[in-house]
């Protein structure tokens, strides 16, 4: 097998575990509150991008601007988001998180994060020193550059 073959078998099997690792805690979370995963999506968009009109957020997540609306009507309704005018043009309405929506996606990222944290901790020292080699410059080339924003852990 060839080295890319042979290393993206292994990043794949790594990456598959890791995330259900880490997103089944995250998940749990999400999943006491009753969210659809197009509202999981919608909220983890405006927690990475601040304030969107709309037809933004139906763009971003490849929705029709009904089911946005839609979504984002079930989010104001559970005090998830807060929708407003946007001051520059009072015709079109900003949907942001609220206070209680900012608290569920830190509690929901924090989850995520103790069980990343959880991993690194199994690890033995010497495999944390050349992950964290390895990962040092193919992060600051930024191979992994993303025309969306992606929450962090």
């Amino acid at each position: 097998m060839d080295p890319r073959g042979e290393l993206f078998d292994s990043l794949e099997s790594f990456l598959r575990q890791l995330i259900g690792m880490v997103e089944s805690e995250g998940l749990t979370f999400l999943a006491d509150i009753e969210l659809s995963f197009t509202q999981v999506r919608t909220t983890m968009l405006l927690a990475c991008s601040g304030p969107l009109p709309i037809r933004a957020v139906a763009d971003h997540l490849d929705l029709s601007v009904h089911a946005a609306g839609r979504n984002i009507d079930r989010l104001v309704e559970l005090g998830i988001l807060e929708r407003r005018e946007n001051p520059d043009d009072r015709r079109v309405k900003l949907v942001s998180l609220s206070v209680p929506g900012l608290e569920m996606v830190d509690q929901h990222l924090a989850a995520r994060r103790r069980a990343l944290r959880a991993f690194i901790e199994q690890l033995p020292g010497e495999q944390v020193d050349a992950l964290a080699s390895a990962l040092r410059p193919i992060l600051a080339a930024d191979y992994l550059h993303s025309r969306r924003p992606v929450p962090t852990l």
